[in-house]
């Protein structure tokens, strides 16, 4: 079972925007490789700066929403967790990794780095989050014919 992870919105455009480790981030989770879990606040967030700070029209923003919508899987959060004190707009990416219990969320924002980890979910930059997933074993299903 592909292991659960959080991508924070600048993953998330950087992986849209660049072709390097964000990139890669997302190429794993198109493939399959790691389960991408998403808030309707997050992807609220990731429109909202798709549009006003990259001038992204409205139809590749819809493009780009449906996308993150076919490979990572949606939780409902409550808006109560207040884990980043330094930006509380970074508390929604905790709060979906503690409700979808996910194994890592991954960022470029310090705010979320400089807390390392919460509770028992790391916080890893997209370089870390890639050499983490090269070291997991590789773990072969079987098929009953």
């Amino acid at each position: 079972m592909p292991e659960r992870v959080v991508f924070d919105t600048n993953v998330m455009i950087f992986g849209l925007l660049r072709r390097g480790k964000a990139y890669q981030c997302l190429l794993l989770a198109r493939s399959s490789v790691v389960r991408p879990l998403y808030c309707p606040e997050m992807l609220a967030e990731l429109s909202e700066k798709l549009r006003h700070k990259f001038g992204f029209s409205e139809n590749h923003i819809r493009a780009v929403v449906y996308e993150v919508r076919r490979f990572a899987k949606r939780v409902e959060i409550s808006g109560m967790i207040k884990a980043v004190a330094a930006d509380p707009d970074d508390d929604k990416f905790v709060e979906c990794a503690l409700v979808g219990k996910a194994k890592v969320i991954v960022s470029g924002d310090h705010h979320l780095l400089d807390l390392g980890q919460y509770e028992d979910i790391p916080i890893m930059n997209p370089a870390e989050f890639i050499a983490w997933i090269a070291s997991l074993p590789i773990t072969e299903e079987t098929n009953d014919y």
